[in-house]
């Protein structure tokens, strides 16, 4: 049905604080999501030591058990996201993987350590998708691509804190006060979300709302299939996971096994350029979507492409090289690519999607991006270096030549991000009455 002049009026009542609180707040959940799951890549190297598991066993406990019930739970969550109250939802899961990430860091043995990850992986479900979806209905369908854009800035703040914070306290204390570290906050914020944050009225503020309505999975899948620049989205973002999260998740054990840097050195390397590097590049995305000449939105999903397609280059070359410096400056021209098109393609996917389908269209893509960067990554790598190792175990060289396997990636997200280009503008128009309001 059309929005009636009551909604839009009721829409406005959203004070400026308002909104921006309720951002700024989905920002601070999604830094505990990243930090709670990148926590493992910086103590990867002491729990695979302690347990004494090999390459491909580390990446399938810490990495393949999340990503599995991650995409396992994220779809049914995410169905009921759209139908009940969203923010009762995100306090929940976020309250949840907090206190399963606390009994992480309590396991003693192989087994608990997998039932409390698996634990992470169906709470953290229940985190991005409501989150999205809350903020789209603070903020109008042209300024939601900045907004989200602002939400992803949690990506290299948690990629801080779970690198460079995290890895100081596992040095001082062990890899298990890591854990506590975030776990027990997480909890606190969880809280704060149930007793601060107003769930907001479905589609207020779209053109076009159907908030009586409620669609199947089949529906929204059926739908997205028909969005062709909802699919190349998907995949675009889902292949940038596979790209740079899936060499990130690798990288401090690669530091310390190459050039002999303990975890609070390694992460301290890495950290740095996430939070300065990350937020920097996340903040002048924001910046640029902001500007009304990129209101078109295939001009968004060109500078997707072209900044993921250039940074491919430096990618490589940080694992390609055998001299620390050279690694460390490729680091800072690539890992600030691995964000700045989370906001992105966040925004350009709930302007693909009617109001009561939002939800799910986010699940969907992180399933994708997930089962790329949480199943495969890990396990491909981890598979590709006990390989290359051979009988005498994975080693800094095994490990070298399976990261410079999947770094090339890069290129074949950038070629979903220019399909998309193509009917992206037709799309947001059949998904939320959005018209041309650009010049070509």
């Amino acid at each position: 049905m059309i929005t009636t002049a009551a909604d839009a009026t009721s829409a406005r009542h959203s004070s400026h604080i308002e909104r921006w609180y309720v951002l700024i707040v989905t920002c601070l959940i999604y830094t505990v999501n990243i930090a709670d799951r990148y926590v493992m890549s910086t103590i990867l190297e002491p729990i695979r030591l302690e347990l004494h598991l090999t390459d491909q066993g580390i990446g399938v406990l810490t990495g393949v058990s999340l990503g599995l019930f991650y995409v396992t739970a994220g779809i049914p969550i995410s169905w009921l996201a759209d139908r009940a109250n969203r923010r009762n939802i995100l306090a929940f899961s976020l309250i949840a993987w907090s206190a399963m990430t606390t009994l992480c860091g309590l396991a003693r043995n192989y087994w608990q350590f997998l039932f409390a990850r698996v634990g992470v992986g169906i709470g953290e479900a229940g985190g991005t998708p409501p989150s999205t979806a809350i903020v789209s209905d603070y903020f109008p369908a042209d300024r939601r691509p900045m907004a989200l854009t602002v939400l992803a800035l949690g990506a290299p703040f948690g990629a801080w804190v779970g690198y460079d914070m995290a890895g100081a306290i596992a040095h001082a204390y062990g890899w298990r006060y890591a854990l506590f570290a975030l776990g027990v906050p997480g909890a606190i914020l969880g809280v704060l979300v149930y007793l601060t944050i107003r769930e907001p009225k479905r589609g207020r503020l779209d053109a076009l709302t159907e908030d009586d309505e409620k669609a199947t999975l089949l529906e929204s899948c059926r739908f997205l299939w028909k969005q062709k620049a909802a699919f190349h989205v998907v995949m675009g973002g889902g292949v940038c996971a596979l790209w740079g999260w899936g060499l990130i998740w690798w990288t401090p054990a690669f530091l310390t096994r190459t050039y002999g840097l303990n975890v609070a050195q390694a992460g301290d390397a890495l950290g740095w350029i996430h939070l300065f590097g990350g937020s920097i590049a996340t903040v002048g995305t924001a910046w640029l979507l902001s500007r009304p000449w990129m209101a078109d939105p295939r001009r968004v999903v060109w500078l997707l492409g072209l900044g993921v397609g250039l940074t491919t280059i430096p990618s490589f070359l940080a694992y390609y090289t055998h001299t620390l410096w050279i690694a460390k400056l490729m680091f800072w021209l690539f890992i600030p690519a691995i964000y700045f098109y989370i906001g992105p393609c966040f925004g350009l996917l709930q302007n693909l999607a009617p109001c009561h389908m939002r939800s799910m269209f986010i699940a969907i893509s992180l399933v994708v991006a997930n089962v790329f960067n949480l199943v495969v990554a890990p396990q491909f790598v981890g598979m590709l270096s006990d390989h290359f190792a051979g009988a005498h175990g994975a080693d800094a060289a095994s490990l070298r030549l399976a990261l410079l396997i999947l770094a090339p990636t890069g290129f074949w997200a950038t070629y979903h991000f220019y399909l998309a280009a193509k009917t992206i503008a037709k799309d947001q128009e059949r998904a939320i009455g959005l018209t041309k309001a650009w010049s070509p």
